[in-house]
Parts: C-alpha cells; sequence; structure tokens
C-alpha cells in the first residue's frame, strides 16, 4: 500500500471574482521507505504541491482531487483541520530559507526543545525538561552536529546557512515523521554543503526507512540521490519513472530538454558553442496557455496539444505527451 496517493489534484487560488487553474490534474505517489524527486523550472508549482499536501495553504485555495489518501485514509473526506492533524502526526516538511524558518529571537536550543513530543517523554514535569534537552542533543547528533553546545546557545544569524539547515531537518526529525519533504533543501549553498545535506537525507532514508520527497530544480543532482522523479511543468504532471529512465529514455520534450541542459550531458560541446534549451520562459499566471502548457515552447507542439494530453504509462514509466519520444528510442 503507497503512504501517499494522490491522483488528479488540482489547486485552484480566488483572486478576485476569477478562478485560476494553478496546479492541473497532478498526480504522486510515494511507497514505504522511497527516495523520490520533484523537478521542475522555478514557477512550476513544485512548492505549492508540496504545501497543499502539508495542508498550510490559506483560504484563497480550493484543493480537488479524484484522490488524495494518506495511509489508506480518503484525507477529502475530511475537514480541514482533520486533514492537517493527520498530516502533521506523521509528515514533517523544510524549506528553502532556513534562516526566515527559525525564530531569530531564541537560540537555537529553545526551539529545539520546543519541537520535541511531549509523548516521547515521560515522568513529572521538572524531569521533563531534563529530558527534553537531552532529546535535542541527540537530533543534533543524528544531523551531523558533533558540537552541540555551541549550537544550542547560539541564534540563527550567528550560524552559517548549511547548520540552519540540520537544525531544520532536526526539528523536523522531532516528531519522527514517516515522510519528509525537503523543499530546495540546498538552495544557494556551496556545492561541500549540498552534498553533504544531500548525503545527510540519502542516510536518514537508508537508516530510518523514512521516505523522501526531495523537490528541486536541478536534474542532475537528483540522479546522484533519488529511486524514481516525477516531472512538472508550469503547474501540470510532465513525467515519472525510474531516475535511470528519466536521465537516459525521457519520453517528454521537457523531460529532454531538462537533460540536455545538464553538465553531464555538455561534457563533449566544443567552447563557445551554443548550449541546447527551449525557447522562451515559463508562462506567468495571467497568460497560462490552454491544453498542454509547454505548447508554445515545445519543438513538437501540433494541433491536437491545445487539448490536455492523457497519462500514459509505458511499463511503469509514465508521460503526459500527445507526441511523446517513446519510439525514438
Amino acid at each position: 500500500m503507497n503512504l501517499l496517493d494522490i491522483r488528479n489534484l488540482s489547486l485552484v487560488m480566488i483572486s478576485g471574482n476569477k478562478r485560476v487553474v494553478v496546479i492541473d490534474r497532478v498526480s504522486l505517489t510515494m511507497k514505504e521507505g522511497e527516495l523520490r524527486g520533484l523537478v521542475g523550472e522555478s514557477g512550476s508549482g513544485k512548492s505549492l504541491l508540496a504545501q497543499a499536501i502539508m495542508g498550510v495553504l490559506d483560504t484563497k485555495w480550493i484543493i480537488d482531487a479524484d484522490r488524495f489518501h494518506w495511509r489508506g485514509t480518503d484525507l477529502m473526506r475530511l475537514s480541514v483541520s482533520e486533514r492537517k492533524k493527520i498530516i502533521s502526526k506523521d509528515v514533517a516538511m523544510i524549506f528553502q530559507e532556513p534562516m526566515s524558518c527559525l525564530d531569530p529571537t531564541t537560540t537555537i536550543g529553545e526551539q529545539l526543545e520546543e519541537a520535541v513530543d511531549d509523548k516521547q517523554l515521560t515522568g513529572f514535569f521538572w524531569q521533563k525538561k531534563k529530558q527534553r534537552k537531552l532529546a535535542a542533543v541527540k537530533l543534533l547528533h543524528k544531523v551531523g552536529i558533533k558540537k552541540h553546545s555551541l549550537c544550542t546557545s547560539s541564534y540563527p544569524h550567528q550560524l552559517t546557512e548549511a547548520l540552519c539547515q540540520r537544525v531544520m531537518i532536526a526539528m523536523a526529525l522531532a516528531r519522527r515523521p514517516i515522510l519528509l519533504i525537503a523543499d530546495e533543501p540546498t538552495a544557494a549553498m556551496e556545492s561541500t554543503n549540498q552534498g553533504q545535506i544531500f548525503r545527510l537525507l540519502a542516510s536518514l532514508n537508508q537508516l530510518k526507512n523514512m521516505s523522501v520527497l526531495l523537490i528541486s530544480h536541478d536534474l542532475e543532482n537528483m540522479t546522484h540521490w533519488t529511486n524514481r522523479i516525477t516531472v512538472m511543468y508550469s503547474g501540470q504532471f510532465v513525467e515519472a519513472g525510474t531516475t535511470e529512465q528519466i536521465f537516459t529514455t525521457p519520453f517528454h520534450p521537457y523531460t529532454k530538454a531538462l537533460v540536455e541542459s545538464t553538465s553531464h550531458a555538455n561534457l563533449n560541446v566544443t567552447p563557445k558553442s551554443r548550449l541546447s534549451a527551449l525557447p522562451g520562459s515559463i508562462p506567468i499566471l495571467k497568460h497560462i496557455p490552454i491544453g498542454c502548457r509547454l505548447g508554445p515552447r515545445c519543438p513538437r507542439a501540433q494541433k491536437a496539444c491545445v487539448d490536455a494530453p492523457k497519462t500514459k504509462s509505458h511499463h511503469g514509466h509514465l508521460v503526459s505527451c500527445h507526441f511523446s519520444l517513446k519510439d525514438t528510442y
């Protein structure tokens, strides 16, 4: 049974008297112990999809889905508060900018102790205070912070961004989640720090059997750490398959363009030659194309693309395209 099973989820934004379909019929599944990547350009709706799963969107957003199950429970039949209660118990999320997520007026130690679940503590209230401190130290050790005393007494602005991200991961682990959603966890970090964070998430997945949904715009980095990858473009589902399938035999023109833009694909390019790229840019919400949203940029676009394509499965390799690249391999 899947941990998370989402079929044809749409996210509608109410702006005045207008309804804008920001996310259009996206499907996503997560299995126990899986490390899945969610890839797409900035503005493709990856973070919004994660926030819709967490239930942290405000009232101007409307969620609709054919299926939205968590561990067999149909969340669409529940109220927003009931849905949030179930998800917040088993799912944790870390965000792109750890500095902005941590309280600048409180020490790291106090914030970590506050995140520790009361159910993990026993005894009287004066005993629980010591247990909270020990639990906070253990969490820091889990994420590779050895100098815990220096870290717990510091404020967020006194730590590096990489250390703050490790603290955010420790806070996410405090409630022992089954699924961890990491939204661009290495944004604006140096390559060495990026590798440390990715290795940490991979070790949590392997040692704790924790499922991880890793969100990023960097397809090449994803190939080193994930088992399966889902690709999104402008709020629509594009393609999903194993990491090897996505990187070696992409079926969708957009996925192929992402692969061809990686440094690995351009190793043999002659100096000063033009790199492969799709023309144009991702559409803004006011001017979303009808049908396939990649249409105006797609080199294979035809008249049929004014209708939204249906998702087709080729031995578990899913693609949503009228004129896929399946037959070119």
